[in-house]
C-alpha cells in the first residue's frame, strides 16, 4: 500500500502557530493538537485521513477560512523546505478566499497534488469576484 501525505490547515486546542505536525497515528494527533474547537473542520478531516492510513502535516490556524497569515506562513513553509515525503493532497476547509486558494495552486503543481474542497468553499471562491 502507497503511503499518501495530506497537508491539512485547521484550527487546534493545542500547537504553535507557523509549524508543521507529522502524524500517522490518531495518539500523535491528539498529542500535537488537542481537539477540535466547536465548528471546526480540520481535525475531523485529519482523523479520516489518518483512518484511511494516509499521513497528516497539520498547520495549525487561528481560525479556519479567515487567518489569511496562518495560511499563508504555512503554505511558504511547505514551499520552501525539501520535503522527505511528497504532498498528495492539500486540505484547506472553510477556506474559500482566493488570496489564500490561488497561493495552492503553484504548490499543487509542484507536488502534482490535488486540493481537497467541499462545495459551500467552492461556491465562496466562485462568487467571491462577484460579491
Amino acid at each position: 500500500m502507497d503511503f499518501y501525505t495530506i497537508a491539512l490547515f485547521g484550527e487546534a486546542e493545542k500547537g504553535q502557530y507557523s509549524r508543521a505536525y507529522f502524524c500517522q497515528s490518531l495518539p500523535q494527533l491528539v498529542e500535537s493538537c488537542g481537539n477540535p474547537p466547536p465548528h471546526s473542520r480540520g481535525i475531523y478531516y485529519a482523523v479520516q485521513a489518518l483512518l484511511y492510513g494516509c499521513s497528516v502535516m497539520f498547520f495549525r490556524v487561528k481560525e479556519e477560512g479567515f487567518s489569511r497569515q496562518d495560511y499563508l506562513e504555512g503554505l511558504h513553509l511547505l514551499e520552501s523546505q525539501q520535503l522527505v515525503t511528497p504532498i498528495s493532497a492539500f486540505c484547506l476547509p472553510g477556506v474559500g478566499n482566493s488570496t489564500i486558494l490561488e497561493a495552492v495552486i503553484p504548490l499543487c503543481a509542484v507536488y502534482h497534488s490535488v486540493m481537497i474542497t467541499n462545495e459551500p468553499d467552492l461556491y465562496d471562491y466562485l462568487t467571491e469576484a462577484v460579491a
